[in-house]
């Protein structure tokens, strides 16, 4: 509102970076995404705050990405509240109407600002949470099965990934071998041009470097180029370094499967579906 009082059309790029400067964020703090990694935190905030504003009438909006004052706007900044906010808003017909959805049109807007956070923060920080827990159940669960459900779970998730050729190769080429700490062995890709050596091992303990190096030495053994050691558990940071040092090595974690499990559908279902949508600009600009 103050970055407005002149009175002057505002290009609302402009004043992002204007408000960045103004509030000494630091590049991490500009750069800090939505969950949905689409749009900074930042720009999301500042572009619903311009809509709260324009909805109240303390702005107005004479051409797209640009904004100015009102008198109604310029009559706020007289009165100088201490804050601006939903309730303050509230006090203006032409925002709650906006805010609580029109009488006449029988439908409710779903109140999602809370504790300050945009509409698109609440429904991405949801998602975010629903996923995470969707990620401990899948975990819980598969350490619930037998090894050998494990070992053909493996084999789902990396043939979806397109790994193994076909479900029947990989099948026959995981759970057999056991041989000097390889569980078998997977095609990197659908013509067999070059082959990954695999461990799988249900664990609950944080895997250690002894483990890793263990599976180095079979590879070397095996004269094998690459490897994937997969656990339910976590690796320890000594294993990781370990690993990536060794250059031919991917660890999965539990929480790696489980994302791979989510991402390529592999044990789980869509349960509901929610499409957003925006307005379409180049549409209008079209007509």
């Amino acid at each position: 509102m103050e970055y407005a009082s002149d009175g002057h059309d505002h290009y609302i790029r402009e004043a992002i970076e204007f408000l960045g400067t103004h509030f000494k964020l630091s590049d991490d703090e500009r750069k800090e995404l939505l969950p949905s990694g689409k749009q900074t935190i930042f720009d999301n905030r500042v572009g619903w705050a311009s809509t709260y504003l324009k909805k109240a009438g303390l702005l107005n909006s004479k051409k797209r990405g640009y904004f100015c004052i009102t008198q109604r706007g310029l009559d706020v900044l007289v009165e100088s509240p201490k804050t601006i906010d939903v309730s303050y808003l509230s006090k203006f017909n032409e925002f709650n109407k906006f805010f609580n959805g029109s009488i006449s049109s029988g439908r409710k807007v779903v109140d999602l600002t809370i504790s300050g956070f945009t509409p698109e923060e609440v429904i991405e920080n949801s998602y975010q949470k629903l996923h995470e827990e969707l990620v401990s159940e899948i975990l819980k669960t598969i350490k619930e099965y037998s090894p050998h459900f494990f070992e053909q779970l493996v084999i789902d998730v990396l043939t979806k990934m397109g790994y193994g050729g076909s479900r029947k190769d990989a099948g026959e080429a995981i759970g057999k071998s056991g041989d000097g700490g390889i569980d078998g062995i997977i095609k990197e890709d659908r013509l067999g041009l070059d082959a990954i050596y695999i461990q799988a091992k249900r664990w609950e303990n944080t895997v250690g470097r002894p483990e890793i190096q263990k599976f180095a030495g079979a590879l070397i053994g095996k004269q094998a180029k690459k490897g994937v050691f997969i656990s339910t558990s976590n690796f320890s940071k000594e294993a990781e370094d370990y690993a990536r040092q060794t250059g031919n090595i991917v660890l999965i974690d539990g929480t790696d499967l489980a994302e791979y499990m989510i991402e390529y559908n592999v044990g789980v279902s869509t349960f509901k579906t929610y499409d957003i949508k925006k307005l379409d600009l180049d549409y209008f600009d079209d007509v």
